[in-house]
């Protein structure tokens, strides 16, 4: 038997435990690499007080630091840094588990940084997927927690990393260009034939994915869907993409980003779609609960669509906690505390 291949090294996944039910217990090694960002590293010119507080916190990150310590600390944005560093440590180490904290910061409406936000979700999905082989799955699965710039190309729709794509450094690029790697052979569309690269380029985010209705790119995005609420809710729903956007009758919807979100509030109000609005639109799917999960009255006996949906400038932003939020589901059986 071949051994697991690993994949996102850089969200930090190896510094944390597992508990007994498989989510993702916080470690000090885990808080300590917070610390050991650049943006929290104190600079050559900084105060006693935050070379201190820093230097503590790397061998206790878990210790107690009160409004005065943050107070002394002579720069300003160096303050706020530390005082939005210190509410994140405090919030993730108050619960049992990572998939906890960020359930409590979807349902409760917690605001922090979307940085933030994003790496906690890809932390999580790297546990959820932790036995995924399939290389179409991982890259869909950064949708969750990556924007992405679309392109069309020869009637496919292609989605390449939009951080990545703009660090190519090439002088004003097109979406296309660099989606089709013309003068920057950095990215490259994934496929069968260059699937198996996937994991050794996996923390560098850069292969295009084919998000053409049919094709195994949406098709994955859908798996990965099925997988998030299985792991953070314990319900096995099962997700089917709807190649069109005809006869649909939405007795529930989930708009997976605010553009989709948009367009589902039309569909929902009998409101005529033009065709701008139609083509912004990039997946549907049909979701179906199991017998027993207890939905609402007015989703009971009826698929529940989700809808994707790229932004006038071509861009797509996930929202996840849409699904944690969205779903008519009255009883989370595997809400955490």
């Amino acid at each position: 038997m071949s051994a697991k291949r690993d994949f996102w090294l850089s969200c930090g996944h190896h510094l944390l435990d597992r508990g007994d039910d498989g989510r993702l217990v916080v470690s000090d090694e885990f808080l300590k690499a917070y610390l050991a960002r650049p943006e929290m590293t104190p600079p050559p010119e900084a105060c006693r007080a935050e070379c201190g507080l820093h230097q503590e916190l790397l061998g206790d990150p878990r210790q107690p630091i009160g409004p005065g310590r943050i107070g002394a600390i002579a720069d300003a944005d160096a303050r706020e840094n530390w005082e939005l560093m210190i509410s994140w440590r405090d919030h993730l180490a108050r619960h049992v588990t990572l998939e906890a904290a960020y359930l409590a910061i979807v349902r409760q409406g917690l605001r922090f940084p979307h940085l933030f936000l994003n790496q906690l979700v890809q932390v999580i999905l790297r546990n959820a997927l932790d036995d995924c082989e399939d290389a179409f799955t991982l890259r869909a699965a950064e949708l969750f927690f990556r924007p992405q710039q679309l392109a069309s190309y020869q009637g496919s729709l292609m989605a390449a990393d939009q951080e990545a794509a703009s660090n190519l450094g090439t002088a004003a690029p097109s979406p296309l260009s660099l989606l089709l790697g013309r003068g920057s052979p950095e990215i490259d569309v994934l496929s069968e034939t260059n699937a198996s690269s996937y994991w050794q380029r996996s923390d560098l985010f850069d292969m295009a994915l084919d998000l053409t209705a049919g094709r195994r790119g949406l098709a994955a995005l859908g798996e990965v869907v099925e997988r998030w609420v299985r792991h953070l809710l314990a319900v096995d729903v099962t997700v089917e993409e709807v190649t069109e956007l005809r006869d649909v009758t939405l007795s529930w919807y989930v708009g997976l980003d605010a553009q989709a979100t948009q367009i589902g509030d039309a569909l929902w109000n009998g409101d005529e779609l033009d065709r701008a609005a139609r083509e912004r639109v990039v997946g549907l799917y049909r979701l179906t609960f199991p017998a027993e999960t207890q939905v609402l009255e007015r989703a009971r006996g009826a698929p529940t669509y989700l809808m994707t949906a790229m932004s006038i400038d071509q861009v797509i932003r996930l929202k996840p906690q849409n699904l944690v939020t969205g779903l008519p589901v009255v009883c989370d059986a595997g809400a955490l505390n």
